[in-house]
């Protein structure tokens, strides 16, 4: 009879250690993540449109993407999508093509919106921006090359991105995201793990791999409300042509200016708001309404459309002089 032998801890001994807990291996992750694409897929795919644009100077046409806001038909795209458009033609997911009309354009941020009269639309949900972090899921849903509902899948690279709109205004807020994005996936939905809308797909860079770019969703919020009531967003002018200069650290110490540049005044536009006020060529804008202004792009994010009509206080260096002058910035007039 072999003896039953049983181990016994010494005293001061390592106790023994239960075995490790089975952790998920990657068929599991990987079949989450999966899960996760095909979800948001299949959740907004359905309010994902192809647009079909014949321009009206040249008879060119263009292709792009877009998706459903409201029920009623308002559909949000890239103003670069539709700019110059003859006539429009909207493919639904589920292949019904109905007649586009083209309702409001802002070509400083990209955005437009187009309106449809379809049956049974599927809108999308809106996320908010402000909320997202860096690492997490990013799937873009679009019409590259002409291919229907293509989806990619990646990861929010960067917030907080600047980028030139086509006319050189600075848009703010730009997320970076490595989802692969081609040539018609302009105006398509950029969508977190929730199936929630964070940005609106508008751009790439071509030489490069990954770096692609959305607008920010609470940017396309805020444009797509006025588009849809008022056609347009209203925005500011000082009447004024300049440049962004570097002060001399001199100046700077002499009236005590935080910043290190500001706007050079090359053209005053006669009659306009800044010649009414007395603002002349050669004079260097430094602040407004007590914000710095250190470059042409301060000054177009200070000019918004409450400012139209109403007195605005515009800080100025003249030689050695700092003077204060108080214009009534007008609205900027687009021609169509």
């Amino acid at each position: 009879m072999v003896p039953r032998i049983r181990r016994v801890q010494a005293a001061g001994a390592t106790p023994e250690l239960p075995p490790p807990r089975p952790e998920a291996g990657d068929p599991e992750l990987f079949d989450a993540f999966s899960r996760t694409v095909v979800e948001v897929a299949e959740s907004v795919s359905p309010a994902v449109v192809h647009l079909e644009v014949q321009r009206g100077d040249s008879g060119a046409r263009g292709t792009g993407s877009g998706f459903v806001l409201t029920p009623d038909g308002f559909v949000l795209t890239n103003s670069h999508v539709v700019a110059k458009a003859r006539s429009l033609r909207v493919t639904l997911a589920d292949g019904m093509s109905v007649r586009g009309e083209r309702i409001g354009d802002d070509p400083d941020t990209d955005l437009a919106v187009v309106r449809i009269d379809a049956p049974g639309l599927r809108p999308v949900a809106l996320g908010d921006s402000q909320r997202l972090r860096v690492g997490q899921l990013a799937v873009a849903i679009g019409n590259p090359f002409g291919f229907q509902c293509s989806v990619t899948a990646g990861v929010v690279s960067a917030l907080g991105r600047s980028m030139r709109s086509e006319n050189g205004r600075l848009i703010d807020d730009v997320i970076q995201t490595d989802a692969a994005l081609n040539p018609g996936n302009s105006g398509g939905p950029l969508v977190n793990s929730r199936g929630e809308v964070i940005g609106v797909n508008t751009a790439i860079i071509p030489q490069a791999q990954g770096i692609c770019f959305a607008i920010a969703v609470n940017t396309a919020r805020f444009v797509a409300q006025h588009l849809i009531s008022h056609g347009r967003i209203r925005r500011g002018r000082l009447g004024i042509g300049g440049q962004t200069i570097a002060l001399h650290r001199r100046t700077q110490r002499l009236h005590g200016l935080a910043r290190a540049y500001g706007v050079l005044v090359l053209q005053v536009e006669p009659e306009g708001p800044a010649a009414r006020a007395g603002v002349q060529d050669g004079d260097v804008v430094v602040a407004m309404d007590g914000q710095d202004v250190s470059g042409i792009d301060d000054l177009h994010r200070l000019l918004t459309g409450e400012r139209i009509g109403r007195l605005t206080r515009v800080v100025v260096l003249r030689r050695t002089q700092k003077l204060e002058f108080e214009v009534v910035p007008e609205e900027v007039r687009r021609v169509a």
